[in-house]
């Protein structure tokens, strides 16, 4: 991987939460999918904290907090299989709960809503039909997110592809957010073009990250367009999660790398800016364990969940 391959992987896809890129399946053939079960996983042993006051949580008060909410977002560490686990375990928890539930994935893009709509509702009648026409492979589909489709599937829920297209969203990076108003609305019904990029904390953290992994020896990276694909990534995320709540669906449960949700982050924001009066509820796997609330970890979330250092 060269430089800048390497930056966009690290600035667009939040290394912070270690994401498993989308790829690009017009140039990558995608290898034969390898159905998996999640890891295994002690829900009730993991160590549960309200994020606020530090309070320690059991299994049970977060699954009532969730299943009371309006949205639901849960910041994950991409690959991480005990983290992948428990938010599965806990979508179909809250899902039990709560007939009028919805999924939706960070990792499926607007133009893939049909085919998990034809996977859904029969008319793929195999999940291999369904996995190569939404491009499904073991990086980018891994078994925690596949549990979480198959609860839905199996209660009749819907699974919102909720993300903008990359081809999209790398048009925004390199030529501006107006460069895609001149699109048809076929095309702008994909995404979200953003009012204007998210300030204060979030944006800070975005470009130190994007600072500490820069070669100093490489050509200057575009970070104002790096961020520009952050943020309509966000803004088209909390489009389809409040459409979805605005059709009656509650809790929406959106799974997200936990740098767009951590510390009321781009997706948690543009929800709040345009709905205050959504009830959203935030958790965040962290990678570590802990017996008390880390004070680097005051203000997380709602609830931080400890589920440990990643085996990779």
């Amino acid at each position: 991987m060269n430089h800048r391959q390497r930056l966009l992987s690290i600035a667009v896809m939040c290394v912070a939460a270690g994401c498993q890129g989308r790829g690009d399946r017009a140039v990558t053939p995608a290898p034969k999918y390898v159905i998996e079960e999640p890891a295994a996983v002690d829900v009730h042993g993991l160590r549960l904290f309200n994020g606020m006051s530090g309070a320690a949580m059991s299994w049970d008060d977060l699954v009532a907090a969730a299943s009371e909410a309006d949205v639901v977002l849960i910041g994950e560490v991409h690959g991480h299989a005990v983290g992948l686990s428990a938010a599965a375990e806990l979508f179909e928890q809250v899902a039990a709960r709560a007939p009028t539930a919805a999924l939706s994935l960070e990792f499926f893009e607007r133009d893939e809503q049909v085919a998990l709509d034809d996977y859904l509702t029969g008319v793929f009648k195999e999940e291999k039909d369904f996995l190569s026409a939404s491009g499904r492979r073991r990086g980018n589909y891994p078994a925690g997110h596949r549990a979480m489709v198959e609860t839905a599937k199996a209660r009749g829920l819907p699974v919102i592809a909720s993300n903008a297209p990359r081809r999209y969203v790398t048009r925004a990076r390199v030529d501006g957010f107006d460069s895609l108003r001149p699109l048809s609305e076929e095309q702008r019904r994909l995404f979200v073009i953003p009012e204007s990029l998210t300030e204060g904390r979030y944006r800070e953290k975005f470009f130190e990250m994007m600072e500490e992994h820069a070669d100093p020896e490489a050509p200057p990276v575009d970070g104002e367009g790096y961020f520009r694909s952050q943020c309509m990534w966000d803004a088209t995320m909390a489009d389809s999660i409040l459409c979805t709540v605005a059709e009656g669906r509650r809790p929406v449960v959106h799974v997200v790398g936990q740098f767009h949700s951590d510390y009321s982050g781009g997706t948690v924001s543009r929800i709040a800016a345009q709905r205050s009066d959504v009830l959203v509820w935030t958790i965040s796997m962290v990678t570590e364990w802990s017996d008390a609330l880390r004070e680097e970890d005051q203000g997380r979330a709602d609830c931080v969940i400890y589920v440990g250092p990643s085996e990779k």
